[in-house]
């Protein structure tokens, strides 16, 4: 990635500068490449000349300010720019920083001439990024929107700022010159990226932000996540896997498409998006959408952890559990990935993403947060403890200025899979990490979604007595209601055995509801399943005695 300087030394140092009128998508623009490259592990960083402006002079200035036969404007303008460059140079020299974003007009030749010497000087390597604005329906968009969420119309009448909006841009307008340099690198972007026009582009960083771009739709639209529902090995606390969803959420998969219809805008042209698991497919089962399986959505491989608890991770690789503690994003499970594989993983299925309207994609823990941390601008430190719960739907709209959220949280209860950072890393110093949502996205509590209850029938019982009838001994364990539902089984409202008919959710097992078991108490269920229904026995407790019944239902997890 790097390149060779004028005094024949090695520059890791780019500039991405952005060029075109006001309310051409520029800032878009600009924070769509910095948290692409972020994500990548490439340190980038914007550097917003209308945010210096605002700091320096204030928000609230009227449309005057920016005419060129303005000379206070130009010059406090001028000010603004410099204080921008120079933050700029000094994060190259001082943070070892690699890409810098420049989010300005730099509407003339003579403006980019001055930006493109000083970054000689500094062994910056330079490639223009224009955006163009000549479809009116779409200029008009990006002025409303513009005017919603920009700092600068804050609190404004929005007739008055829109009117104030438009006579800026004819400001900037009457001397714009765009971009025919033959002997300069840029990209030229044309109504969004309906067309597109290349110049010297060269070498790996400035081709990757190239494919990038080419790929980018600049427009409003919703991107959905929803983790599978709850699965037979989030209850046992297992690793990895291809489980069965458990009756939770069987029940979540029944709810989310009442959900979708519901909360979702436009839902009738929602396309969706799983992994190849069967736990994310069985979750979109009853989704009346278009749906698209991604091999490249498949959880995050846990390798030789496949199948085991943490505890029993930490038991038979100790030092590879507290290796993951330290760097939970680079560690590498043994013949298995990391969260950094993950992302590289994940890059096609991200650059098709931005290439779509709205999506929902149902799928793992480590997947999602990766995807997440890329439209939160969120740090490889932070992305692997970001909670994403089950049996919530996340709403993200990204903008210019922020990426909104809205979390729809159904009530249907799971298991909580979230496993914080420790508060003390090995050597013993602190590392306190932020694992909440990037903002403080609001949170929807949706009651429960009313679906028909399917009874029992007298066949059923009969069979579940018979059962039990061969060895009450082996086969009759008592729960209570709360250990019945850790199981993924149905409450004893159902009758007095609870059977349940799916052949991988502890149909081996048949419960009798007449009575209950201590919290806590340690429950022998270690029997011989083949005079049952031939299925896999329930929670992991098959193989012997179980202690603290609770800690394990309740500590199910996964990635």
């Amino acid at each position: 990635m790097a390149c060779q300087t004028n005094n024949g030394s090695l520059s890791l140092r780019f500039l991405e500068q952005l060029v075109g009128l006001p309310g051409t998508s520029k800032t878009l623009v600009a924070q769509k490449v910095c948290r692409y490259l972020q994500w990548l592990g490439i340190a980038s960083r914007v550097f917003n000349v209308g945010n210096f402006r605002r700091k320096l002079f204030g928000a609230h200035q009227p449309h005057t300010f920016f005419d060129p036969a303005n000379p206070e404007g130009e010059r406090l303008r001028s000010q603004a720019r410099d204080h921008a460059l120079q933050e700029m140079m000094s994060w190259f020299r001082n943070e070892q920083g690699i890409v810098a974003i420049y989010d300005a007009t730099n509407a003339t030749r003579a403006r980019r001439e001055v930006l493109l010497q000083e970054c000689r000087k500094n062994d910056v390597q330079v490639m223009f990024i224009e955006s163009v604005c000549e479809d009116e329906g779409l200029r008009l968009l990006n002025a409303i929107e513009i005017q919603r969420s920009s700092p600068d119309y804050a609190q404004m009448d929005s007739e008055m700022a829109l009117q104030d909006f438009k006579m800026r841009v004819g400001h900037y307008g009457g001397h714009y010159e765009t971009m025919t340099e033959k002997d300069l690198t840029y990209i030229k972007l044309i109504d969004a990226g309906s067309q597109v026009i290349l110049s010297q582009i060269q070498g790996y960083l400035q081709s990757r932000i190239v494919y990038y771009l080419m790929n980018l739709r600049i427009r409003s639209r919703n991107i959905y996540f929803s983790r599978h529902g709850e699965s037979l090995f989030n209850v046992m606390g297992l690793l990895g896997g291809d489980s069965e969803l458990s009756a939770r959420g069987k029940q979540y998969a029944r709810a989310l498409p009442v959900v979708v219809s519901t909360y979702v805008p436009n839902s009738d042209r929602l396309t969706v998006w799983t992994s190849t698991k069967k736990r994310t497919i069985a979750t979109a089962k009853h989704l009346p959408h278009k749906k698209l399986a991604w091999k490249a959505l498949d959880e995050l491989e846990a390798g030789k952890a496949d199948g085991l608890t943490y505890e029993q991770v930490e038991e038979q690789f100790p030092e590879d559990f507290a290796n993951r503690d330290n760097d939970k994003f680079n560690y590498r499970y043994q013949d298995g990935e990391s969260y950094r594989d993950v992302v590289a993983r994940l890059e096609p299925v991200l650059v098709d993403l931005e290439r779509q309207d709205d999506i929902l994609i149902i799928g793992h823990q480590a997947i999602l947060r990766c995807l997440y941390a890329y439209f939160m601008n969120m740090s490889h430190e932070r992305l692997p403890y970001i909670k994403i719960p089950l049996h919530t739907l996340i709403q993200l709209t990204p903008g210019a200025y922020r990426c909104e959220e809205k979390r729809f949280k159904v009530d249907i209860d799971a298991v909580d899979t979230h496993r914080p950072k420790p508060k003390t890393a090995v050597g013993g110093s602190q590392t306190p990490v932020n694992t909440h949502p990037a903002q403080d996205a609001p949170l929807i509590n949706i009651a429960p979604v009313m679906l028909p209850n399917t009874p029992l029938t007298t066949a059923d019982i009969a069979e579940a007595e018979r059962n039990c009838s061969r060895d009450p001994q082996d086969h009759c364990v008592e729960f209570d209601d709360q250990h019945l539902q850790m199981c993924g089984l149905s409450d004893s409202r159902l009758g007095p055995y609870l059977y349940p008919a799916s052949s991988n959710s502890c149909t081996s097992i048949i419960v009798s509801a007449s009575g209950s078991t201590s919290t806590g108490t340690s429950i022998d269920i270690s029997v011989s399943v083949s005079a049952c229904t031939g299925a896999s026995v329930c929670p992991s407790y098959k193989t012997g005695r179980t202690a603290n019944i609770d800690r394990v239902a309740a500590d199910g997890r996964e990635g």
